[in-house]
């Protein structure tokens, strides 16, 4: 009886972590799906258009994406300073 209530105890140890981790992911709220919409078709989304679709959509994501980029930089730009993995040339 002594072993059991121990195994009992170490398994209710091991659980109370991965019971803590899955209530961390909420799920999104009507209003933050409705923003992100809101968004997208801001971006260029068109949702009526379905003959187009994968590719309508992620083009306004990553217009989303780019503008949060060129946003969220900091400093100046630094287009193409280094070339890691490239071979250097000797002129």
């Amino acid at each position: 009886m002594k072993s059991f209530i121990e195994a009992a105890v170490i398994a209710a140890l091991i659980a109370a972590p991965l019971a803590a981790f899955a209530q961390s992911n909420q799920p999104l709220t009507r209003a933050e799906v409705r923003a992100d919409l809101v968004r997208v078709e801001q971006a260029g989304y068109n949702p009526h258009d379905w003959y187009h679709y994968p590719a309508n959509i992620q083009a306004a994501e990553a217009r989303i994406a780019a503008e949060k980029g060129a946003s969220a930089s900091y400093g100046s730009g630094s287009n193409g300073s280094s070339q890691a993995g490239q071979r250097a040339v000797s002129q």
